[in-house]
């Protein structure tokens, strides 16, 4: 006992026992002690404060971060609300029956338009779909059949409609005059085949399934607009109060516009006045929010949505409950440190003024801070536990919005693999089925001995071959890029060879084919295997509407119309019924057994890319597309530009016809 007292340079000699401190010295050491523990007390209260101020801090930085990721999701289920209704305006305009409304349709034409909106904005979930005249009057709407219908209602004053009259398009969010309900109204003009305006078709998207999805978030998320107002969001009370009072000229004028109805612009009731841009402010609410009581701690946090400029994503996240759990866990470890260094400091002064009960007191102080260090490292286990489980929910929060991309990714591409193998299918089933009427003659000339018409058979049978080869490559091309390439095509050289690969099957079924004359020059802005396509498909619909009458016949007929070339392909078959030419371009819609609905569809927009076009008309009105041509069956009309040499040739006005 007296060796290992030896050792501390506190100790007395070894040889002497401790000798007690006297009275003056422990009545000199009461304020040399006050005056420690007055330090010692201090630099506990700046410890646990600084502890507390850097576990808030980081509470709040780890809020926010989980905040913006929370945004970014919000934010990409109401851009892909929107996305999803834009580009169904634009499609609408180039509809055959709505532009026939807006150029003076019968009624009959109106009613059809009115079933056809109705079932459009039914299929998509869109709120309404209507059409406006270029006097902003609304003659169809997708609820002409309910009482408070849009039909006849004048939208001029609407800016949506003053927009796209301006600048060809607008988005305008606004409370409904009829329907009193908001939402985003999508316009975009119609214009006719000069450049003259027709009217403007309009959709408008609601947005309460998006903030029904928002409501099981447990923070509160609105949106809103340039000028501060709540737009939409999880909170209904809120909608159309503002971020900051308005100034009196801008709410009178937005009062004036009707755009929001009879709204009163109340601030939101939240103390301080939220910012219009912020990563961290905290703020406390009068009302109760979802899974917050009123008065409690909210982090607010905005992402511009960049889709709809002057928009803004507000979020207002509760964190008290992180920050005390973050404060305590800090204050607690601060406690353990504080202590542990106490217990030390205590030791050490008390091994100095009791070397005589030092190794009593030493054990029992020992004993006590391994029961403490137990005590402590059992809880800082239990907290570590509970910051890697808060680690792996946020692990899997931000998997699952990888997982979420993908498949949006992995959409897109099977809806394109679709579209190219169904295209596959449709373009090459042709060439293979004259290439299987090419294989039967050469059999039957085989048979008759016939070597030169065996031959001949045979190379037509492979420059078929080729011919698909050249089909599919095209194909992989188009999949590779926008388009095919447009050039200088002769389009008599494309007939011969469209008139090549349906000649076998027209002579089976004893169709007469009528085409110009192989020496009429006409060079045209097309491509030459794509051409080709359209041809063979127009000639193959003819066919097979003749299939099994006698007398078929199909006639080609040439116009020329200036800097364009018009193709008629006329038969004398029993022609299209209203049903079949209302859904004529419609794709995967076919009267056929075994047809896909894609043929006219693909060839339309492959005429449109050469800045063409392809129609339907009736004979009757039409008029004849040549002496010989039948008075009966089913016309189409292939529009295409001449190359640019010969536009000098076109002023003649020549008429193949004539």
């Amino acid at each position: 006992m007296c060796g290992k007292s030896h050792t501390m340079n506190a100790s007395p000699p070894a040889s002497a026992p401790p000798s007690p401190p006297s009275a003056r010295q422990r009545r000199g050491s009461w304020p040399w002690r006050a005056a420690w523990v007055c330090v010692a007390v201090g630099f506990a209260a700046v410890a646990l404060y600084a502890a507390t101020q850097w576990a808030r801090d980081r509470a709040l930085g780890e809020a926010a971060i989980q905040a913006r990721s929370a945004g970014q999701i919000h934010a990409a289920l109401l851009r892909n609300n929107l996305d999803k209704f834009r580009a169904l305006p634009f499609v609408l305009t180039q509809d055959v029956d709505l532009r026939a409304a807006l150029q003076g349709a019968g009624k009959a034409q109106i009613e059809a338009l009115d079933q056809k909106l109705e079932a459009l904005s039914r299929g998509v979930g869109a709120s309404a779909i209507y059409v406006l005249d270029k006097k902003g009057l609304a003659i169809a709407a997708s609820n002409w059949r309910e009482p408070a219908t849009f039909v006849g209602v004048d939208y001029e004053f609407r800016p949506y409609f003053q927009g796209s009259v301006n600048r060809g398009s607008a988005e305008h969010f606004a409370l409904g005059t009829v329907s009193h309900e908001a939402g985003l109204y999508l316009a975009r003009r119609v214009d006719g085949p000069q450049g003259a305006m027709l009217g403007v078709v309009v959709l408008k998207v609601d947005f309460r399934d998006l903030e029904s999805d928002w409501r099981q978030a447990n923070a509160a998320i609105f949106v809103t607009d340039e000028h501060g107002v709540v737009l939409l969001g999880n909170l209904p009370d809120w909608r159309f109060k503002v971020l900051a009072p308005l100034a009196p000229a801008l709410a009178q004028s937005l009062r004036t516009s009707l755009q929001f109805g009879d709204a009163r612009f109340q601030p939101l009731p939240v103390t301080p006045p939220l910012q219009t841009a912020s990563n961290g402010q905290l703020v406390r609410t009068e009302d109760a929010l979802p899974r917050a009581a009123a008065g409690t701690a909210l982090l607010h946090t905005t992402l511009p949505v960049i889709e709809s400029p002057g928009w803004t994503l507000h979020q207002l996240s509760p964190v008290q409950a992180a920050v005390n759990q973050a404060t305590a866990n800090a204050q607690l470890g601060t406690a353990l440190a504080l202590s542990m260094l106490a217990a030390l400091v205590g030791m050490v002064l008390y091994r100095r003024h009791r070397n005589l009960e030092r190794a009593e007191q030493q054990a029992a102080i020992q004993q006590q801070l391994a029961a403490l260090v137990d005590q402590r490292t059992a809880q800082l286990r239990d907290v570590n536990g509970q910051l890697v489980q808060e680690m792996d929910e946020r692990q899997r929060a931000e998997s699952q919005l990888h997982t979420m991309k993908d498949e949006l990714v992995q959409a897109s591409k099977l809806a394109l693999l679709g579209q190219v193998a169904a295209g596959v299918a449709h373009e090459i089933n042709q060439p293979v089925a004259a290439i299987r009427a090419y294989a039967d003659n050469a059999g039957e000339f085989l048979r008759r001995r016939d070597e030169g018409a065996v031959q001949e058979n045979l190379g037509t049978i492979a420059a078929l071959t080729d011919r698909i080869g050249h089909i599919t490559g095209e194909l992989r091309a188009f999949s590779r890029k926008a388009g095919a390439s447009v050039g200088p095509t002769d389009l008599m050289e494309a007939l011969e060879g469209a008139l090549l690969l349906v000649g076998p099957r027209a002579r089976r079924q004893g169709v007469v084919l009528q085409s110009p004359p192989r020496s009429t020059p006409c060079s045209v802005q097309a491509n030459r295997v794509r051409l080709e396509q359209v041809l063979v498909n127009l000639l193959q619909n003819g066919l097979e509407a003749l299939e099994g009458l006698p007398e078929g016949r199909i006639v080609l007929t040439l116009q020329d119309a200036g800097e364009t070339v018009l193709l008629y392909v006329h038969d004398n078959g029993p022609g299209l019924s209203d049903a079949a030419r209302a859904h004529l371009f419609t794709p995967f819609h076919t009267t056929k057994p075994d047809g896909l609905g894609l043929g006219l569809v693909i060839s339309r927009d492959i005429v449109a890319e050469f800045g063409g076009e392809l129609r339907a008309a009736d004979p009757q009105d039409a008029g004849s597309s040549s002496p010989e041509a039948p008075d009966r069956g089913a016309l189409f009309i292939l529009t295409l530009r001449k190359t640019p040499a010969q536009y000098p040739a076109s002023s003649n006005s020549h008429d193949p016809r004539s």
